[in-house]
């Protein structure tokens, strides 16, 4: 567990800053060291792909979408505060997780299926079917697909740039060795 100093200075971002994300990410802001290595990993992958130029927009976008999705499929039946984190940080079968929440859907992303009908939670039923309230978890996806698409062709474009960057950063530094990051990619 961390605090947000901690987090402040592992991932080397000012407190307000930090306090940003949390604000435009509707994050929850723990007390003391409450920070689950989870979150840590999240914050580390919207700072990655910032670097790599993908708008915070995208990401907030993207966000809204895999949040929504696991809404739809009632993944959020922990009660933990951080239920949509909480995954954040897992290495294994990656090419079936979520980019920001790291989420495990079951399937390749993107195969454009899902297994419906699950529902993790003990909350009671809604009036309406989620469908019929205009809620689809297949419309949803579909979204997400969309917005994960344009952010895998920006970070792709970007990375060139961020190597030469690097060289250069390199030869402007020389007596630094880079730091290996932790993050789980």
């Amino acid at each position: 567990m961390h605090t947000f100093a901690d987090l402040a200075r592992t991932l080397n971002r000012s407190a307000v800053y930090l306090r940003g994300l949390q604000t435009r990410f509707v994050l929850p802001v723990l007390e003391g060291a409450a920070y689950p290595a989870a979150y840590l990993a999240f914050l580390r992958t919207v700072i990655f792909l910032r670097t790599f130029g993908v708008t915070e927009d995208a990401l907030l976008r993207l966000w809204n979408l895999e949040t929504k999705l696991l809404t739809l499929l009632h993944v959020d039946s922990t009660g933990s505060p951080t239920w949509f984190l909480d995954a954040c940080g897992q290495k294994t079968h990656r090419k079936r997780r979520l980019l920001l929440t790291n989420h495990d859907l079951g399937v390749a992303i993107p195969a454009r299926m899902l297994q419906l009908g699950l529902n993790f939670g003990d909350a009671l039923p809604e009036l309406f079917a989620g469908k019929e309230m205009g809620e689809d978890a297949l419309r949803v996806l579909e979204g997400y697909l969309t917005a994960l698409a344009t952010i895998r062709r920006d970070v792709g474009d970007e990375l060139p740039h961020v190597l030469d960057a690097l060289s250069f950063a390199r030869q402007l530094v020389p007596q630094t060795k880079p730091r290996r990051s932790s993050a789980s990619w």
